[in-house]
């Protein structure tokens, strides 16, 4: 993915364009061809799945909470929040945790080559509100609890090996988890009001037993050059937000997605998305809403984000208007997909097939508004490339 530079956007329809500033190789910012539609056109009528979608894309309901996914014996999990996919041969796998505490953990859904589920299973128990998390280069899932004092276990998506618990990543109130295999540290991102972000840089890449918590270091302004400080308790009998002076706070930290030198997070309590340069250690704002004009800001809510291979990012929205959104390179945000009659739940765990003609993601409470009622869904179509 490009680096992107954020000033000033404006809602046109529904869309929303970066004006006034320049792409990294200098061209204009530009609004896209058609108003209010984004680069993939404008969403369709609700299928009956009650998703509207761009032409050319089509949904289905791949498990339920509560039931039984179809083809196996397995009952899906309640409150189904951050996933990540896994190449499996010529398959792959979804895994995706469950935010209910107590019990939480993670559960993975299994596909053939066509797409087929041939099978579920649980891959962490016993733990408490697990929210997002993260991938590892090694093909580990992160499920990171959101409870204070919360820890990080790392996952074996096919079941086979027993989750550890990594304490050495600290214990805060954890959302997401990004891996950076070029300076070999995990990203890690708060869900409190006055939060923070944080890296871990194992002992041993690979190996997440020990190694150093840092929080970031900045100035009080949105955007400029930061500095990583150690955290001298990662245990956080002593809140670890707190123990280093000058780390800079953010407003309820939410999702985190690397690529291509740099770390996208989210911050739901401002709906702001940031984009941190790990090349050049500055940190900036990919998007704010409180910045678009003319009204009716495209993303709001803003909560779990992945990408994909074109560069475009998708950030599920927390309520809102239980959307997904695109931001694309050239910093056009529009509507991807909306959910509709289920106002009282949230979007979570967006995450591509290892070829990136699949998106998974799910609905926490579907319709019942109720951790039970939650339902994970697939989105197959003519993703970019």
């Amino acid at each position: 993915m490009e680096r992107r530079t954020f000033l000033r956007a404006t809602a046109v329809g529904g869309t929303s364009s970066v004006l006034g500033g320049t792409l990294w190789r200098g061209a204009a910012y530009a609004a896209p061809a058609q108003p209010g539609s984004g680069p993939y056109g404008p969403l369709g009528a609700a299928d009956a799945n009650g998703i509207s979608l761009p032409a050319g894309f089509t949904s289905r309901v791949v498990a339920r909470s509560g039931r039984m996914v179809t083809g196996t014996s397995y009952t899906w999990h309640n409150a189904p929040d951050g996933g990540a996919c896994y190449a499996d041969g010529s398959g792959w796998i979804y895994v995706s945790n469950s935010e209910i505490n107590p019990s939480g953990g993670a559960s993975a859904l299994k596909f053939s080559a066509t797409g087929a589920i041939t099978g579920a299973y649980r891959v962490l128990s016993g733990t408490r509100q697990n929210c997002a998390g993260g991938k590892t280069p090694w093909n580990t899932w992160l499920s990171c609890e959101e409870v204070d004092r919360g820890y990080v276990y790392e996952t074996d998506p096919w079941g086979v090996k027993a989750a550890v618990r990594r304490d050495a990543m600290g214990r805060f109130k954890h959302e997401a988890a990004a891996a950076d295999p070029v300076r070999k540290v995990v990203y890690l991102t708060e869900d409190v009001s006055d939060g923070c972000f944080y890296r871990f840089k194992p002992t041993t890449w690979g190996d997440l037993s020990s190694g150093t918590l840092e929080v970031l270091v900045a100035g009080s302004g949105a955007s400029g050059p930061v500095s990583w400080a150690r955290v001298p308790d990662p245990s956080g009998a002593t809140a670890t937000r707190n123990q280093v002076s000058g780390a800079k706070r953010f407003n309820g930290g939410e999702g985190c997605y690397y690529a291509d030198d740099t770390c996208w997070f989210t911050t739901k309590g401002d709906n702001r998305v940031w984009q941190y340069d790990a090349s050049a250690q500055t940190i900036e704002l990919a998007y704010d809403d409180s910045l678009v004009t003319g009204g009716g800001a495209p993303l709001t809510g803003v909560d779990n984000v992945t990408g994909a291979a074109s560069g475009d990012l998708f950030v599920a929205e927390d309520g809102g208007t239980m959307e997904i959104c695109v931001i694309t390179p050239d910093d056009v945000v529009a509507p991807f997909l909306r959910v509709g009659g289920q106002s009282g739940s949230e979007i979570t765990g967006p995450a591509f097939s290892p070829d990136g003609t699949r998106l998974y993601f799910s609905s926490q409470r579907g319709t019942s508004g109720s951790s039970s009622g939650g339902i994970t869904y697939e989105v197959r179509g003519p993703f970019r490339s």
